[in-house]
């Protein structure tokens, strides 16, 4: 038998792939997403993919005291949650801070309290690379000072500070996995990123240019100091990022109590803008017209991971390559032109 998760966000790009890893593990799910910018599409299409309907969904926000309670309510007792909810987007968190800090900081602090109130202690929070700013030392490793410098890193370095509290203060398990940039889809097709209106993201941008909903990419500053002067990431396969989520509440479940786990969840692998547009671009045989334009507010040179710690703890390690992500990023895009909305 599996365990009974709480799943935040889980209508999302990561939550809904790492749904369908857990489902397909055997465990049961309870939903929470107020589906600001997800579908409920996603979900049906995640239980027809696993073949099975334990999955539980409640329509609210995380910071909803009564919501919670009616998620943590609504299918008996909850063993761990998997905390996705918030907002992400860089340039957003610069223009609007105050809203930053609101969902993902008070959001997560409803969220923890309503976890204390239940007696379910076990949490895998959704972190970010950024929280490293803008390091001069690669790969990153975890032990690697924070200095974070635009709201949305902010936001996830205090929460993290938080549940460090926390498991100071009692018996709580957490992990707290830094992750930096997820790309691709489910091999199936069904299911995929899905941003509404502009994405702010490089791969679901090249896609919907390369399906001809977008004229042309945007790249942001080709004066970076790196090899070809556009930023570096390390991208990683959503598939090999929802599975180290489930890996990694299988073993907090297994740990004494208090326990906190930091890691980097990433390839090791650093690619720029421009490494990802060709890859693409040999993985489909489709050209990507694009503009060089200026920096974004808040981008880094350059973030890069050392993923050792999560290896040597988890045995995990990301298996898939460029082109895998290239290729099931478009087969996702191909089949669902307009995303999970039916196209006009």
């Amino acid at each position: 038998m599996g365990s009974r998760i709480l799943i935040t966000g889980g209508a999302g790009f990561i939550g809904s792939h790492t749904c369908l890893v857990l489902l397909d593990a055997g465990h049961e799910l309870v939903v929470l997403d107020n589906f600001d910018n997800s579908n409920p599409e996603a979900l049906k299409r995640v239980e027809e993919l696993a073949g099975r309907g334990a999955l539980s969904v409640v329509e609210g926000d995380v910071r909803q005291s009564d919501v919670l309670d009616q998620a943590f309510r609504c299918k008996g007792p909850i063993d761990g949650v998997i905390h996705f909810a918030g907002l992400k987007a860089v340039g957003e968190s610069v223009a609007d801070p105050l809203r930053y800090w609101d969902v993902n900081l008070n959001g997560s602090r409803v969220l923890a309290a309503a976890m204390e109130q239940h007696g379910c202690r076990t949490l895998v929070f959704s972190s970010t690379s950024t929280v490293y700013g803008e390091p001069d030392q690669f790969p990153l490793t975890e032990e690697l000072t924070t200095a974070p410098v635009h709201p949305y890193a902010q936001t996830k370095l205090a929460v993290e500070q938080m549940l460090q509290a926390l498991c100071r203060s009692g018996a709580w398990r957490v992990a707290c996995l830094r992750y930096f940039n997820p790309v691709g889809a489910h091999p199936s097709g069904r299911i995929g990123e899905d941003p509404l209106g502009i994405p702010n993201n490089l791969f679901p941008f090249m896609t919907q240019v390369a399906a001809g909903r977008r004229e042309r990419l945007q790249i942001f500053g080709n004066d970076y100091p790196t090899h070809d002067g556009t930023g570096i990431r390390d991208y990683i396969h959503v598939m090999d990022l929802a599975e180290a989520h489930t890996v990694t509440l299988d073993h907090l479940l297994k740990q004494p109590a208090p326990s906190i786990l930091t890691l980097n969840i990433g390839t090791g692998t650093g690619l720029s803008v421009l490494d990802v547009v060709n890859g693409f671009e040999a993985a489909t045989g489709l050209t990507i017209p694009y503009d060089l334009v200026e920096r974004r507010p808040g981008d880094v040179p350059r973030l890069q991971a050392c993923p050792e710690r999560a290896k040597t703890v988890l045995g995990w390690t990301a298996r898939r390559s460029l082109e895998e992500m290239c290729r099931d990023g478009w087969a996702w895009q191909q089949a669902n032109p307009m995303g999970y909305r039916k196209p006009a």
